[in-house]
């Protein structure tokens, strides 16, 4: 199942904070994504996330209602890979260089190649916090939408509006969520497009 086709929309509770970070919620269209890292590129400040999610959106939200603006999709890429940046156009909003634990955060100082067998964390704004093991790198998935290569794939599970948020391990960010199959109640596999790739794809560097 390909996270974007059974996305769905829920109402955020609570005041909006101006802090947005990895893992949070990002609004586009009809679609809720997650944020992956927040980067910089060329000097201006922007976030990794799914590049099935950048392709379904242009314009990106802080919010359901679409009323806090985060940002413009400026590159992405999917099929074949499955990554996208979006460059923030809203000054008010403080992005740190952090992913959302959901009590609490965790910072993040480099990008890294993830290794098999390595224990790892996912953040995402439909699951929260759910941690698993890398079971295999340069994965191949056949999306409905096309082919999708070199992927790290996980026993970590994820749901849909989970696509683009974050995978790491401690301070190191390791990839975006893409797709998989099962949910967090009997467990699945996702697959996660890598952030070094992205980085290079887009030229931009962790901040």
């Amino acid at each position: 199942m390909h996270r974007l086709d059974a996305a769905r929309l829920e109402q955020v509770d609570g005041a909006f904070s101006t802090t947005i970070a990895g893992g949070d919620a990002i609004f586009g269209g009809q679609f809720r994504c997650s944020l992956g890292f927040n980067v910089h590129r060329g000097g201006a400040a922007a976030f990794l996330t799914a590049g099935h999610c950048g392709n379904a959106a242009s314009t990106w939200f802080a919010n359901q209602a679409h009323t806090t603006t985060l940002g413009r999709t400026v590159g992405s890429s999917f099929p074949g890979n499955d990554h996208a940046i979006v460059q923030y156009t809203n000054g008010a909003i403080s992005h740190p260089s952090t992913v959302d634990l959901y009590g609490g955060s965790q910072t993040i100082t480099h990008a890294a190649n993830a290794t098999v067998g390595q224990t790892v964390r996912r953040s995402g704004s439909t699951s929260h916090v759910h941690s698993g093991r890398v079971t295999a790198l340069n994965a191949t998935v056949n999306y409905p939408q096309g082919q999708v290569r070199g992927l790290i794939r996980t026993t970590v599970c994820a749901e849909p509006g989970d696509s683009g948020g974050s995978l790491f391990a401690g301070t190191a960010a390791l990839g975006l969520t893409s797709g998989g199959s099962g949910n967090c109640t009997t467990g699945g596999t996702t697959f996660f497009a890598p952030v070094p790739n992205a980085l290079r794809a887009f030229g931009a560097v962790l901040p």
